[in-house]
């Protein structure tokens, strides 16, 4: 075996993906700096995975040998020549970067690592691959949203976009619930139907549609009006519950559901030229954050809260709001940013603007308040049409 000379100290060496490939068969060790969700993706056969910040810090746990043959490699060849820079800094004689990194390393066709098993990994890596690079997600946030369980009820203006956006996220199980059927109406803004699912249930139209786009996500259908007698079988199991509904009592039941189960509900409401989003998560935090009664004690007259089939609504809205819902249950599953809890966000379509109202819990509210035992469902249809 030839011993390559030792570069005198300066600037790290250089060198292209097939010398990389020579000199790692001739023994050197190579070294992929990238975060472990970038090397998901892909990485060069027989590398040692180790991210750049952790091998800088302590380079003598993974090389112990400062003599040793080292070559380093990340995506592009630019992380990788900085910390061979550090690496010679700290007295290793023989360290080289590749030019081009990975991305070379493929185009010129050598071999990768087969990190990717079975066809259900393949799809995964491949599928979110724009998920793994983003370090807030990676392969960790992305287990996490295939795990995930959300309820949805409404399969349509808001359900819509929302559940199409989960499923290609990832999100694991989405429970569909909606007793309605596709009418010709629902096609300017419910963009999961179709002309020809025209009188198929809502919910059955809508798993062909969201497992075409991804087969790896569970769609369960609940084809029922909801009701107190079956919102916590519809909820009981769910990781957090998208409220696309289109009338009030359902609301109403939902949110004292939702706080009974400790279940965070992620709000979305239209009306011709506006929308609201917030998040409501009394349950799981009491006399901290508001739930919907906090917000509407009570329900308005339904002369003064007309339907889109009575007031009409903008088709493009509901894809602005449910969007923003959909982004809000992603956060929540993942854990990531600010939630809407205490905040409600109003938007304008007209004006194109937003603006945020803060929300305060109700320290004598029926459903939420600290230390007050659930109350109980009620007739949620009477107390609506009473006021």
């Amino acid at each position: 075996m030839s011993i390559e000379p030792i570069p005198e100290r300066g600037a790290p060496e250089r060198i292209s993906p097939a010398q990389a490939r020579a000199r790692q068969q001739a023994g050197a060790v190579l070294i992929d700096v990238r975060e472990a969700h970038e090397r998901a993706a892909g990485q060069a056969e027989h590398a040692l995975g180790v991210a750049k910040d952790a091998l800088e810090a302590d380079p003598q746990a993974f090389l112990p040998d400062r003599g040793a043959g080292v070559v380093l490699i990340c995506q592009s060849g630019a992380r990788s020549l900085r910390a061979a820079q550090a690496l010679l800094d700290a007295g290793y004689a023989r360290v080289a970067s590749v030019d081009g990194g990975t991305a070379a390393w493929i185009a010129d066709g050598l071999p990768l690592a087969d990190l990717r098993q079975t066809e259900a990994e393949r799809d995964f890596y491949d599928r979110y691959s724009r998920h793994l690079r983003l370090p807030e997600v990676g392969e960790t946030g992305q287990r996490k949203l295939q795990a995930a369980r959300v309820a949805m009820v409404g399969a349509g203006g808001l359900g819509s976009p929302a559940a199409f956006y989960l499923a290609a996220a990832g999100v694991g199980t989405l429970v569909l619930a909606d007793d309605d059927v596709v009418d010709r109406s629902n096609l300017q803004r419910q963009i999961l139907h179709t002309e020809q699912r025209i009188g198929t249930s809502k919910v059955e139209s809508a798993k062909i549609a969201l497992q075409a786009l991804n087969p790896r996500v569970r769609v369960e259908t609940f084809a029922e009006r909801i009701t107190a007698d079956n919102v916590e079988r519809l909820i009981g199991a769910a990781d957090v519950v998208f409220d696309g509904a289109d009338n009030f009592p359902v609301r109403y039941l939902l949110n004292d559901a939702c706080v009974k189960l400790a279940k965070p509900l992620v709000y979305g409401a239209i009306h011709r030229f506006e929308g609201q989003v917030s998040l409501f998560d009394a349950g799981r935090h009491r006399g901290e954050k508001p739930c919907y009664r906090c917000l509407f004690p009570e329900p308005p007259p339904p002369e003064a809260a007309p339907n889109c089939a009575e007031a009409g609504v903008l088709g493009v809205l509901p894809g602005v709001i449910g969007l923003i819902q959909a982004t809000e249950v992603v956060k929540l599953i993942l854990g990531l940013g600010e939630p809407l809890a205490g905040r409600l966000l109003h938007f304008d379509a007209l004006g194109l603007r937003f603006r945020e109202t803060r929300l305060r819990p109700d320290p004598d509210c029926p459903v939420c308040a600290a230390g007050r035992e659930f109350p109980g469902y009620i007739d949620y249809q009477a107390f609506c049409s009473a006021h």
